[in-house]
């Protein structure tokens, strides 16, 4: 399993958010990070943005970089997130 980091910015995020759909997120993220091919359909590279990754999780986008650490940069919402 990859060690996961979050950003302040991702901390924020998740902190101001509902309890319940925080933890559902930090679920999904754990889940990547120990198994990457169980999450295929959800994770999909961005164009136009080298080796960032997003993460979907309902209507929430997580996107990360992924290296020796999975680096959280960003949690928001769907039309939000890529901003």
């Amino acid at each position: 399993m990859k060690a996961v980091v979050f950003s302040k910015l991702a901390q924020k995020s998740l902190l101001k958010m509902a309890p319940d759909t925080a933890s559902r997120i930090v679920a999904k993220i754990k889940q990547y990070a120990s198994d990457p091919n169980s999450m295929t359909n959800n994770v999909r590279a961005l164009k136009g943005r080298e080796g960032i990754l997003r993460l979907r999780v309902g209507d929430w986008r997580v996107l990360f970089k992924e290296g020796v650490v999975i680096d959280v940069i960003r949690i928001a919402p769907r039309g939000a997130a890529y901003e």
